[in-house]
């Protein structure tokens, strides 16, 4: 669960993102896990579901290796974005996210997937695209 004010918008990495309504300061505690918000599926309660539920689940949630279950955010993070460059480090004992530097209102909440996925696959898009060319 996010512990700060944030909003959505258009991302210019991908799709929507989460921005910060306000001021961030250093190392300030920006996300935890919260049962009651945050919805945990091991893979045995994921196979009982749907197909369609997994077609939600692969978009939105994602495979945590410290819970070995999926985590689905029940709110605005379950759009945080991946960058290389993140100002959201999810590298704590407890898999807490706290701010690697200050973060200005109306920047975009960046973290870095490999901290709590394995194999991370990122969809192609146009800004990932552009980076792979030749000279970029």
């Amino acid at each position: 669960m996010l512990l700060v004010e944030t909003y959505l918008q258009p991302s210019p990495l991908e799709g929507l993102g989460v921005f910060a309504a306000e001021r961030i300061r250093k190392g300030a505690l920006v996300w935890t896990l919260d049962p009651a918000t945050d919805l945990i599926l091991t893979e045995a309660q994921l196979a009982d579901r749907p197909p369609v539920y997994h077609g939600y689940i692969r978009r939105y949630a994602y495979f945590d290796r410290t819970l070995n279950a999926y985590l689905l955010d029940g709110d605005h993070a379950r759009f945080l974005n991946h960058s290389a460059e993140p100002n959201l480090d999810f590298a704590t004992p407890d898999g807490s996210g706290i701010a690697l530097r200050d973060i200005a209102p109306g920047e975009e909440i960046l973290c870095d997937y490999g901290q709590f996925m394995q194999d991370v696959v990122l969809l192609p898009t146009p800004v990932r695209l552009a980076a792979m060319q030749p000279g970029a």
